[in-house]
């Protein structure tokens, strides 16, 4: 019973940690300080412990020689690699999904776009990538590919670095409104089950991204010389 508790508890502060560096609270390169998070959340070094070991396995913290654990710091290459990477997973993925997802998913993802576009309508786009609405999107999808490889592969280090990557970007640099539109055209493509035309438009669309990032890069690099 005991045991059961402090898993519990592991769990519960792994889900608070991720949170609270996904959304910047912990900044990207900060120590973490184990004593002060135990005093923070009330808890022993038992869960805690575990929880860190568990955020530091999503790549969320990095353990550095004479300093300890700090928030990883995501640097432009690395998040063009990352998206190299989602572009070949995430085309396996919607290719499975058109032969596993079931009509009232296809459905729930219709409304999950609706609901989208009314919201970037409100706002002007201004908070899509940061609601999650572009995550909640692929997250669906990769799970409708029934492949547990790939929705681990894809769903725990990859999703939240990348929301992580998206709540410190600038909003200049993310596309809500076309990214939508491209959502739209990939349910349609699941809706008729067509594998190798969503497969295509998964990879495009996950493109588009990475070249905006490399974009930045190119003139961050013009910026300094």
């Amino acid at each position: 019973m005991a045991a059961a508790k402090e898993l519990t508890k592991s769990e519960n502060l792994t889900e608070q940690l991720i949170d609270l560096i996904v959304k910047g609270q912990f900044s990207a390169g900060s120590k973490i300080s184990e004593p002060e998070l135990s005093r923070r959340f009330g808890v022993s070094r038992g869960p805690l412990r575990e929880a860190m070991m568990r955020v530091e396995s999503l790549g969320l913290v990095e353990r550095v020689p004479h300093v300890g654990a700090r928030v990883i710091a995501l640097s432009r290459e690395k998040l063009v690699e990352i998206y190299a990477v989602r572009e070949a997973l995430e085309g396996m993925a919607v290719r499975l999904a058109c032969q596993h997802i079931t009509d009232a998913e296809i459905d729930a993802l219709q409304q999950l776009l609706d609901t989208h576009k009314q919201h970037i309508e409100e706002v002007e786009g201004a908070s899509y990538f940061h609601q999650q609405g572009d995550f909640d999107f692929h997250y669906r999808i990769i799970q409708a590919s029934r492949n547990s490889t790939l929705i681990g592969l894809l769903c725990d280090e990859l999703y939240h670095l990348l929301r992580m990557y998206r709540h410190q970007s600038q909003r200049s640099h993310s596309r809500p409104a076309q990214a939508l539109t491209e959502h739209f055209h990939l349910l349609s493509a699941l809706r008729e089950r067509d594998a190798e035309l969503a497969e295509m438009l998964m990879r495009r669309h996950i493109m588009r991204s990475r070249l905006l990032i490399e974009q930045q890069l190119t003139e961050d690099k013009e910026k300094v010389s």
